[in-house]
């Protein structure tokens, strides 16, 4: 597939794919609180790329602090692929009694929704990626949008002292409860977006305490 893509002329994209790569002719201008920040979370049958699948998406937009629960964002996948062991973590099931996509469809609603917004995860290097392989099983190029991940800038928020480790991975919990976010539907993609999106909230506070704070001063942090 791979050797396939390559060769593969640009016309050849689909025309949803075209009318998302669209979107980012122009680089963003907007101020942060003008920004449009998607938050996303995936369910997956494990944690190999090649191997294993994404089963859900859920997604929550964001702007200038506040969540549009009316344009929250969740579609399960159908999938060949299942592991039992994951079952216990996000309770999905195979043939599970819900509406469930084809990978081409789902991705294709997917880019509908994000548009050209700036991508929001927790360990974000997970989620993305194993998006990006479904892209690649589609033979379309990777995702085009901009990324934070809020492991890493809750970790930018910690004071540094030598007493606190600055390479900790700071699970979702650990800031949840630290923000005193209440864990409701936790691990599931629409839930854990929500979770993630009241703990970007609190993080953006905690880094713009004087009001200066640009999107591009976020992704400047590592």
């Amino acid at each position: 597939m791979i050797n396939w893509f390559k060769k593969r002329n640009r016309e050849e994209l689909p025309d949803y794919w075209r009318t998302y790569e669209a979107l980012f002719k122009e680089k963003p201008t907007q101020p942060l609180k003008d920004t449009r920040f998607v938050v996303l979370d995936t369910e997956t049958t494990g944690f190999d790329f090649k191997e294993d699948r994404v089963l859900c998406i859920g997604a929550v937009s964001l702007i200038n602090n506040t969540i549009d629960l009316s344009e929250s964002f969740e579609l399960y996948i159908k999938q060949d692929r299942f592991n039992p062991q994951t079952v216990a973590i996000h309770g999905i099931i195979k043939n599970e009694k819900v509406n469930m996509l084809d990978e081409d469809e789902a991705i294709k609603r997917f880019l509908k929704y994000i548009e050209n917004s700036v991508l929001v995860a927790h360990h974000a290097g997970f989620d993305i990626g194993m998006l990006n392989q479904i892209l690649k099983r589609m033979a379309l190029p990777k995702l085009k949008n901009k990324v934070l991940d809020t492991m890493i800038l809750y970790r930018a928020t910690r004071i540094t002292s030598n007493l606190i480790d600055q390479e900790k991975n700071y699970s979702l919990d650990e800031i949840a409860e630290n923000y005193n976010i209440e864990l409701q539907d936790r691990h599931t993609a629409a839930g854990d977006a929500y979770i993630t999106a009241m703990a970007f909230i609190r993080i953006i506070a905690k880094l713009n305490k004087n009001g200066k704070l640009t999107p591009k001063d976020l992704f400047r942090i590592k």
